[in-house]
């Protein structure tokens, strides 16, 4: 899956919106709150996501794709990992993540910041 796809995936979520809070760096938020950072690492194109509300349910994705998989940078404690686009995780896990970020994200949400649709 290209960068531009898992973007436009994001966006087609209810609420979705992008944002650039920090000069290089995309993220695609909900309400106030991120769901997805788009952005590579060593050149690989990846998408952060959360992956369980905590590190232990978030480790499956490294025991699973230890070459792909990688816990998020100041975030990795919190069930957030990045993800690899063009690796071993096909298409429909990845979208299957980003569904499950947007998921959890939207959940935590004040009533008053959710999407209506």
């Amino acid at each position: 899956m290209r960068r531009a796809e898992v973007r436009a995936y994001c966006l087609d979520k209810p609420g979705a919106w992008l944002d650039r809070p920090w000069e290089g760096d995309e993220v695609v938020k909900v309400g106030s709150r991120i769901f997805a950072f788009l952005g590579s690492l060593d050149g690989e194109p990846r998408v952060g996501v959360k992956c369980g509300p905590n590190r232990d349910v978030a480790d499956e994705w490294l025991h699973r794709f230890p070459a792909d998989a990688k816990p998020l940078a100041y975030l990795g404690r919190s069930g957030w990992n990045s993800l690899r686009l063009d690796g071993a995780i096909d298409d429909d896990e990845l979208i299957d993540a980003v569904d499950g970020s947007y998921d959890a994200v939207v959940a935590k949400l004040p009533k008053r910041e959710r999407p209506t649709a």
